[in-house]
C-alpha cells in the first residue's frame, strides 16, 4: 500500500483527481469536534467538499452536540472530517464556523442532495463550514469487492 500523503492546502494531494473523485463518491464520513473538556467527539455525518473554495460542509440541526461543540470552541475551532473505503481513506482538517443564514443552509443542502440524497426537512438546520487547511489520505488503493468462494458439494 502506498504511504499516506499529508499536504497543507494547496498541495499535490488536494489537486489529485483520484482524491477529488473520492470526495464525490457516496461515503459515510466522520466529523471530529472538540468537546468543551478538550476530548474528541466523533460522529457519523454526510460531508461535501468544494475543492475550488477549500470548504467542506456538514449539515446538522442547530441543537446537535457537534454544532454546540464548534460554537463553544469559538473562533478558530479545529475540526476534521474523514471517510474510508477499504484501503482508501481521506481526511480534511480545518477551521469550522457555524452558519445559519438561509442562503448558506440552502447551498449546503443542495450540495448534500447531489452527493447523497435530498435531506429531510429541518427548520433548525445549520451548516458547519470547514475552511480546509490540511488534507491527508491514500486514495490510489482500491481493493476489489470481497468475494466468498463456494465449493460444489
Amino acid at each position: 500500500m502506498p504511504a499516506p500523503d499529508v499536504s497543507p492546502v494547496p498541495g499535490d494531494l488536494a489537486a489529485d483527481p483520484a482524491f477529488l473523485a473520492f470526495w464525490e463518491e457516496r461515503h459515510l464520513c466522520f466529523l471530529t469536534t472538540p468537546r468543551p473538556d478538550g476530548t474528541p467527539h466523533l460522529v457519523p455525518v454526510g460531508v461535501t467538499y468544494d475543492p475550488v473554495t477549500g470548504i467542506a460542509r456538514v449539515i446538522s440541526s442547530g441543537t446537535s452536540r457537534k454544532v454546540r461543540n464548534v460554537l463553544a470552541a469559538g473562533p478558530g475551532a479545529r475540526v476534521a472530517v474523514s471517510q474510508a473505503d477499504g484501503g482508501r481513506w481521506a481526511t480534511l482538517e480545518g477551521i469550522a464556523v457555524v452558519r445559519d443564514d438561509p442562503a448558506s443552509v440552502a447551498d449546503a443542502e443542495a450540495r448534500y442532495a447531489r452527493r447523497y440524497q435530498p435531506p429531510r426537512v429541518n427548520p433548525r438546520r445549520v451548516v458547519i463550514e470547514i475552511g480546509v487547511t490540511r488534507v491527508m489520505g491514500s486514495v490510489r488503493t482500491k481493493r476489489p469487492p470481497h468475494r466468498t468462494e463456494q465449493t460444489e458439494g
